[in-house]
């Protein structure tokens, strides 16, 4: 199980890599890569951006695929782990406690038993914390959900490619098991051998687990203070992403026809062109920070997050003034002051 446990997170890492050094290596000043960074413009542009000449596109409306994705597999995901804290690990804590005891009454090594101790305090810990990574990722996907359905009015001629819709399945499939990847395994594991005893129990012959609020709310309050500077974090650029994809959408409003554009005002578009973006990177700031940032793979996953939308927000910013001639000249593309 330890194996296997390794080796997923070996695999999301290695993903994130992956996906990551193409667009550092695009960005690199050097003549002979221009064809390498149209290549991967060409599968990163959409909507307005994007003027397809292949017919390997899909309708840009298809973004609500990523957040059904998105919703079925986060809340899968929050469930098997929240059961399993729930479940297993008072039994785990018991179990330990148990050998702690028969040690000492043993002759045996205090010091090791006091390390087994920490140890498991500080697994419990880790899996209380990923079922609250996980219940933020819940509460961005439904909303990101809500938003394809109410918010955004796609122009029908908009498109994507195939691969751009590919790349966001990926993404919105190890974004969430990337913030559980350590102990998924055993998770998987736990629920696998639940199915079985319900289908050689039955439903009526299942073991309970007693529920109450204080199981619940309890572990959440123990968590140590930087989840909940991450969440304040998260939460900042929850409102102003949604408040930036209002006023978005809200622009198919001020014109006439579904194929005209206007620059939109208001929020972080005061000081950014793709402040949508901005405040992306501000959420996955706010995951990163909430997890203590003591997991590899919530660093590649940012590292993803911000290269990819920088690089997509550079073109946003180069289509944007081409377009408007008096398009305002002291915005920046993604980064305020900065970039």
């Amino acid at each position: 199980m330890e194996e296997l446990g390794l080796g997923l997170v070996s695999l999301l890492r290695i993903a994130w890599i992956a996906a990551t050094v193409p667009i550092l290596v695009a960005w690199l000043p050097f003549p002979g890569l221009g064809w390498f960074c149209r290549i991967l413009l060409g599968f990163a542009r959409r909507g307005k951006i994007f003027q397809p000449n292949t017919k390997l596109t899909v309708p840009q409306r298809f973004f609500s695929h990523f957040y059904v994705v998105a919703v079925f597999w986060t809340t899968i995901l929050l469930a098997a782990v929240w059961y399993y804290a729930i479940k297993m690990l008072p039994s785990l804590i018991e179990q330990n406690l148990f050998s702690t005891i028969t040690s000492h009454l043993t002759g045996g090594s205090h010091a090791f038993s006091l390390h087994k101790s920490l140890s498991m305090r500080e697994h419990v810990s880790n899996v209380w914390l990923s079922v609250f990574l996980l219940l933020l990722m819940e509460v961005q996907v439904l909303r990101r959900f809500y938003e394809t359905i109410y918010v955004f009015n796609y122009s029908p001629s908009a498109r994507m490619h195939i691969f751009g819709y590919l790349a966001g399945l990926f993404f919105y499939t190890a974004a969430p098991l990337s913030l559980c990847c350590t102990f998924a395994p055993e998770v998987f594991e736990f629920v696998k051998n639940l199915v079985a005893e319900f289908i050689v129990k039955g439903k009526d012959r299942m073991s309970r687990p007693e529920f109450n609020m204080w199981m619940f709310v309890t572990p959440f309050l123990r968590l140590r203070w930087y989840a909940w500077i991450g969440a304040v974090i998260f939460f900042w650029g929850w409102v102003h992403q949604y408040r930036c994809h209002e006023i978005l959408g809200s622009l198919r409003e001020k014109t006439e026809k579904l194929e005209e554009y206007v620059i939109p005002y208001g929020d972080w578009f005061e000081y950014v062109s793709s402040p949508h973006y901005s405040a992306e990177i501000v959420i996955y700031g706010g995951l990163l920070v909430a997890s203590g940032g003591a997991d590899l793979s919530l660093w590649l996953l940012f590292a993803f997050v911000v290269a990819n939308l920088a690089f997509a927000a550079t073109e946003t910013q180069r289509w944007y003034l081409h377009k408007f001639d008096d398009y305002p000249s002291n915005r920046y593309a993604i980064f305020p002051f900065v970039y």
